[in-house]
């Protein structure tokens, strides 16, 4: 083989292996980029979310507390507010991820505006003696809300907003006497069920980083 093939071959190995580097950067680049665009949601809010919701459940099942449903509900729903709030804060504030920017800011402008929707239909419904409607139109807003914002956060959490639109659907379709229990299987069990799942593939993610 002479000089001048030798150079050739030589060139065309560094290229293919500058090439293979390029390419491994680039998709390193482009996983960071996607981590950083993905809000990391805690399981530990999903269940005591859920833990909240199926005290509500429990407590609004009793007949002497059945007619305060809606005031037990209520209050729940602050209550789980202000728990999967702190814990998500705690979080942020553990790994050093930023509160009012980035990820957090999207997922709180997709989050919002079901939310205050539902919370304005509450007061009319209430307000024309409408309570019946209440509980599915709670699920399905809600649903809706964390639907828009799982595309800030993991696929699990698409998955529970869409289960939530459909117990909202059957709520409103089906008898109000089963209000109670959709609410619970709701607020309560898909909270629980998903924050667990959640809990689990983190830690599992966890582990294979390490």
């Amino acid at each position: 083989m002479d000089k001048a093939s030798a150079r050739r071959k030589g060139s065309g190995g560094n290229t293919v292996a500058l090439d293979t580097h390029a390419l491994g950067t680039l998709q390193y680049i482009r996983a960071s980029i996607e981590a950083a665009g993905v809000l990391a949601v805690p399981g530990s809010a999903g269940v005591a979310m859920g833990a909240v919701g199926l005290l509500a459940a429990l407590l609004a099942a009793d007949p002497r507390l059945a007619p305060h449903w809606f005031d037990i509900w209520l209050a729940a729903g602050v209550a789980a507010f202000v728990f999967g709030t702190a814990l998500m804060v705690h979080q942020a504030v553990t790994t050093g991820a930023p509160l009012y920017r980035g990820p957090a800011r999207k997922f709180l402008l997709c989050l919002s505006p079901s939310l205050f929707a539902g919370a304005v239909i509450t007061f009319a419904l209430w307000h024309h003696h409408a309570v019946d409607m209440i509980p599915g139109m709670w699920l399905l807003l809600y649903g809706c809300s964390v639907a828009a914002a799982s595309t800030m956060t993991v696929r699990p959490v698409g998955v529970m907003g869409a289960l939530f639109v459909a117990l909202g659907i059957a709520a409103l379709v089906l008898s109000p006497r089963y209000s109670n229990l959709f609410l619970g299987a709701g607020f309560g069990g898909l909270h629980l069920a998903f924050g667990i799942i959640i809990g689990r593939s983190r830690r599992e993610r966890a582990g294979r980083e390490h």
